[in-house]
């Protein structure tokens, strides 16, 4: 059976009751979430081979010493310093020496203030944290924009929520603080009332946060404000010794994404005292560092984020990590070696075929929908066809000239490609957005739309099996690949992006009748998501899941038609007893297949807008009436749901 292992199946489970289950009961099986994971599937497996791949690569280079200041030296030398052990146990918390002594200084809040910009520079985030990005309303030009931050725990509902497991990772969270600060110099009574301080903060912080919902809103957080307005509202964060700290000037316009998080910062700075602000930034910068300051730091940080909060059993190898941190700090230089030697230009044609194909099943769909007026036809094909395509790799490289790496200290590598980052972001301001730009490497197992440029990309890391192949027949890639190009397209008219026009601005385009349509259908998507229970009684959040489960359910529904498209006048036939149509359903089963540890699946629930694999699966195909012809699902299977019940939107 080309590209599907009979082994995978489960089949004592009958597709109409468990499509997830059928089609990966037998993979699950054979498969347990390795020790050093919380999370196993495809996109994992694939992640996985690809950092071994990457690992090939880079040992190569290690071998020999290249010219200074080239790429090659960088990826080298940044993996060879990330190797040594011996050294970063030497260096240990002594490369953070000039930040800690940055902290003690502080005596008034404008050293206060001028400390946490140090901080943003170097890749810590207390308090919050700046971006420069595309003004949502005005697209082409970039504009300054706030975020909430200065969080240990992963949401705000870890400080908030009252049952019995999140006060337990609270008491966790707690012991984990004191021994950073004990690792870090300080006595235990001493850390133990440091660690108090800092979920006391967090607390306060946290209660002011804008929840994973409404922050999914672009409405609510598209707030504008003069600098000026901004410095009225909150007179005690000194504004220009800040952005003087980040290396910007003045400007007039801003969005603050969580006006009331700054304000309630504004508050905080007025009444806590200085000493207490220095306990929570000497957390929060050793904290962002600890995974690179030896072996004692990075064992403690793995029992919590690891143990704790993942239910990992034991740290990934040092290569795995080393790898990771090159391709994170310098992913362009690493990804044009991984392109040149993994990714043909025969994938890229393929892949621009299909891109085709499914984009013009959308354009058929929308033509044919029944609850749109024609009037917002017209515009919503106005902005599919303007949609972007990226595949495989950049046209235009990154420049890392200014991006000093070497083999003495890999945490000052890390530093220094922080710092390098923050630079490049924050140099956009005021400049026109750079439509080239890419926000994943090229390895990257992944793909995404970009609201504000309109796009949609396909990194090369995906580009293969089980998403992609030359060689699978056309009911597999549409299944596997079509489905994530349907999903990518889908988002630029799911609950979020149908708000952005052609250009990626933010504009109405819709009738109110027809917004109001489509509300209620989004609806019905958003009641199915929350009946699922993903572990323990906690559901899955319907609202939060939303715009995933929307281009999960149109990406699908649009994938076959572009199959159906494909298969006009081919003569069918079956493949190992499955017909076109079923192998469509299972190359999409085996896409998202994938299995958590329960706490990293309730971290999942808590924060994340996906919804988990097995939700994602048998929630989209239980609403496709293509679905139930193709393996004819009938009133009474498990999957069956009533007309009425069906979600379609796209």
């Amino acid at each position: 059976m080309k590209g599907i292992n009979p082994k995978d199946f489960n089949k004592k489970m009958k597709p109409t009751d468990d499509f997830f289950e059928f089609v990966s009961g037998g993979w699950i099986k054979r498969n347990p979430v390795p020790p050093s994971e919380n999370r196993w599937g495809s996109f994992y497996e694939l992640g996985d081979k690809n950092i071994k791949n990457l690992h090939a690569l880079i040992r190569r280079m290690v071998k020999t010493r290249h010219r200074p200041g080239s790429n090659i030296q960088k990826v080298s030398d940044f993996f060879a310093a990330a190797m040594n052990t011996a050294s970063i146990n030497r260096e240990g918390i002594t490369g953070l020496s000039h930040e800690l002594e940055k902290i003690e200084g502080i005596k008034t809040i404008e050293d206060l203030v001028k400390t946490v910009a140090h901080l943003h520079r170097i890749g810590s985030a207390p308090l919050w944290y700046p971006s420069v990005e595309p003004d949502d309303k005005k697209s082409t030009r970039t504009i300054f924009r706030l975020y909430q931050a200065g969080l240990g725990l992963p949401d705000r509902d870890y400080y908030i929520r009252t049952d019995a497991k999140s006060a337990e990772i609270r008491i966790h969270y707690l012991i984990h603080i004191e021994k950073i600060f004990i690792l870090n110099g300080s006595k235990v009574q001493e850390a133990k009332a440091a660690a108090r301080k800092v979920l006391e903060i967090e607390t306060r912080l946290a209660r002011a946060s804008m929840t994973a919902v409404q922050r999914r809103d672009v409405h609510k957080t598209y707030n504008k404000f003069t600098l000026n307005d901004l410095k009225k509202k909150t007179p005690h964060i000194t504004w220009d010794v800040y952005l003087a700290g980040i290396g910007i000037g003045n400007f007039h316009e801003l969005i603050v994404s969580q006006p009331n998080f700054i304000k309630e910062v504004d508050l905080m700075l007025r009444s806590l005292d200085i000493k207490d602000w220095k306990i929570y930034l000497t957390w929060h910068v050793v904290s962002s560092f600890s995974s690179h300051l030896g072996s004692r730091f990075e064992k403690e940080t793995f029992n919590f984020y690891g143990r704790v909060l993942n239910g990992m059993k034991k740290i990934k190898p040092r290569w795995k990590r080393a790898v990771s941190m090159v391709d994170g700090a310098l992913g362009e230089p690493l990804g044009r070696l991984y392109v040149e030697q993994y990714f043909s230009k025969r994938a890229k044609k393929k892949m621009n075929e299909l891109v085709n194909n499914v984009t013009a099943a959308y354009r058929e769909r929308i033509k044919n929908l029944e609850w749109m007026s024609i009037l917002t036809k017209k515009k919503a094909l106005i902005k599919l066809n303007a949609i972007v395509r990226k595949i495989g790799y950049p046209d235009k490289w990154r420049n890392y000239a200014k991006l000093a790496i070497t083999r003495q200290s890999h945490l000052q590598n890390v530093i220094n490609a922080e710092i390098f980052e923050f630079k490049r972001t924050m140099a956009k301001l005021g400049k026109a957005v750079d439509r080239t730009e890419w926000f994943m490497s090229p390895p990257t197992v992944n793909a995404y739309y970009s609201v504000n440029i309109n796009e949609i990309v396909f990194p090369a890391g995906i580009l293969q099996p089980p998403y992609f192949s030359e060689h699978f027949d056309d009911a597999l890639n549409y299944g596997a690949i079509g489905a994530v190009i349907g999903h990518e397209l889908t988002h630029g008219f799911d609950d979020q992006g149908s708000h952005f026009d052609e250009k990626g601005s933010m504009r109405n385009w819709w009738t109110k009748q027809d917004r109001k349509k489509f509300e209620k259908k989004s609806d019905v998507i958003i009641k199915q998501f929350n009946a699922y229970t993903a572990v323990d009684n906690l559901h899955v959040n319907g609202k939060l899941t939303l715009g995933e489960n929307i281009a999960d359910l149109g990406g699908l529904a649009i994938a076959y038609d572009a199959l159906k498209m494909a298969l006009k006048n081919k003569k069918i036939k079956l493949i190992d007893g499955f017909t076109p149509e079923q192998r469509f359903f299972i190359g999409f089963a085996i896409g998202e297949r994938g299995v958590y540890r329960l706490e990293a699946l309730r971290q999942r629930v808590l924060a994340d807008p996906h919804s988990p694999p097995k939700f994602r699966v048998n929630g989209s195909v239980s609403n496709l009436m293509e679905f139930y012809e193709a393996f004819g699902v009938k009133k009474g299977d498990a999957l069956y749901r009533s007309e009425g019940k069906r979600a379609k939107i796209w």
